[in-house]
């Protein structure tokens, strides 16, 4: 309890994410005047002299003031994000994911309900929040109904919702705010570089297949013979079905998916389709994974407002998408000053300088990629405990560690999904996770005293057995050279 009060206590102390990044932005300008006072230079492999930038130079002050605009507006994780975020939280908000969540679950076998509720809790970041308002709850019910604690289904549902947060079967919104800043950092260093918003799908499918066993077999073996019979299992706690009229709009909108996954097929596999052939770097289907994702979301969480009745105008609908743009504001705040930061990193010199010396350094040292990932996740593991927020770390990582490994052949989508693996599996046990405070009220409900111990004590083994299932997976999938998904290749080719 002592060491989880330090964490909790050390990360209160930290500054809004916004802030860093001022801070960060200062530290480089008065770091750039510094090197560049030094006259340090650093030689690249073609034999070219990179010297820093004096930020704090006239020439520096202008070159912010100028700039500023373009930094924010061409920031790539800015505009995919807020684009593929139309799409889906419009369907969060009309009902559309919670309600199939809602139906997936309560439609599961008793005996299947541990591994069905895992898999449903991490493919749940498709609906943003809901996995943890809507399954959470209803895990903990269906589990009472099942003759179960109820703490056995917060935890199977908590563990898949948050230490599974990163893997999926289908591209989420995470998915292009990772690409965006993955290819701003890989831009440091090769300015020309593309990053498929598709590059980590490969490995996310495996994972969730793979993590939906791990969590199942852990939840058998080890936390349900913890918590057997120490919760009160209160039978009021009941789960509601859907009405009519929620059924009836689910029918509708799943089958409007269908429709369009077909018209999305043909589309991409008909000579002469507008999603057929090559894009600019990758195949046209993979450039415009976005918009794809965007309709496939909007379409039918459209089809599902209005035939349940909560959209009843295009008033209505105009109004939920200022509400999830809304709900953006603080991820643009964040967005403007993290441009920012990296603009500057970038203008500095030292991004090069950095990743330069530190490749040569890494090389020196002759460790395997293995070896060197591992380490680098189990980095991101312990800053995820004071720092929540995944856009956040990755938007302070990307631009050091991504050129950096480039420099020693690691593609910048292989060490995108190095740090996914880390930035999920301590979810469950930080006190920094934001959504924390849902899961001590749920355990409250049956668990007269508990506390943030409690919550850390049953799920400690997930995030464990994540970690090294997980880990041990980006090792094997390194050595077998397969792609990490369309356009994510493992080895970076200067």
């Amino acid at each position: 309890m002592k060491l989880l009060r330090l964490i909790e206590n050390t990360g209160n102390k930290l500054p809004d994410p916004a802030t860093l990044f001022v801070a960060g932005t200062i530290v480089v300008f008065v770091l750039s005047a510094i090197i560049a006072s030094l006259n340090w230079s650093v030689i690249d492999p073609q034999g070219n002299t990179i010297v820093a930038f004096n930020l704090i130079s006239s020439d520096g002050s202008w070159w912010l003031l100028s700039t500023m605009v373009d930094n924010f507006i061409r920031f790539p994780p800015l505009g995919i994000v807020l684009v593929g975020m139309l799409g889906i939280g419009l369907a969060e908000k009309t009902g559309f994911l919670p309600a199939l969540l809602h139906f997936s679950i309560t439609h599961v076998h008793h005996r299947l309900l541990s591994p069905a509720t895992m898999f449903l809790g991490i493919i749940s970041s498709i609906a943003l929040d809901a996995g943890y308002v809507v399954l959470i709850p209803i895990a903990a019910a269906l589990y009472i109904a099942a003759g179960r604690s109820p703490l056995t289904g917060i935890a199977v549902s908590f563990a898949g919702v948050s230490a599974g947060f990163s893997a999926n079967l289908f591209i989420t919104a995470l998915d292009p705010l990772l690409a965006g800043f993955t290819q701003s950092g890989a831009q440091i260093i090769d300015p020309e570089y593309q990053v498929a918003v598709t590059g980590n799908w490969w490995f996310m499918i495996v994972s969730t297949i793979l993590l939906t066993l791990v969590g199942w077999f852990v939840t058998e073996r080890f936390v349900e013979p913890s918590i057997e019979g120490v919760a009160n299992q209160n039978p009021d706690n009941n789960y509601t079905e859907l009405n009519t009229s929620e059924k009836r709009a689910l029918i509708y909108s799943c089958l409007s998916v269908v429709i369009l996954l077909i018209i999305f097929y043909f589309a991409t596999s008909l000579s002469g389709g507008p999603l057929s052939g090559m894009g600019k770097r990758f195949d046209r289907w993979i450039e415009v994974t976005v918009p794809l994702l965007f309709i496939l979301f909007f379409v039918p969480g459209l089809v599902y407002g209005f035939v349940s009745g909560t959209v009843k105008s295009d008033r209505d609908v105009a109004i939920i998408l200022g509400e999830v743009m809304a709900r953006l504001g603080p991820y643009v705040v964040l967005a403007f000053f993290a441009a920012q930061f990296i603009a500057a990193f970038n203008q500095s010199g030292l991004g090069q300088m950095l990743a330069i010396a530190g490749g040569q350094f890494l090389q020196q040292l002759m460790v395997q990629d293995a070896f060197l990932l591992s380490c680098f996740v189990l980095m991101v593991v312990v800053i995820n405990l004071l720092i929540g927020s995944s856009s956040a770390k990755y938007a302070f990582f990307a631009p050091v560690f991504v050129p950096m490994l480039m420099q020693i052949g690691i593609s910048p989508e292989l060490t995108q999904a190095a740090y996914r693996v880390g930035d999920s599996v301590s979810n469950v046990i930080t006190p920094m996770n934001p959504y924390m405070i849902i899961i001590l009220m749920e355990v409250k409900k049956y668990v007269r005293g508990s506390g943030l111990g409690t919550v850390v004590a049953m799920m400690l083994p997930y995030t464990i057995a994540f970690l090294i299932v997980w880990l041990l997976l980006l090792i094997i999938w390194i050595k077998t050279g397969l792609p990490l998904g369309p356009g994510g290749e493992l080895i970076y080719h200067p």
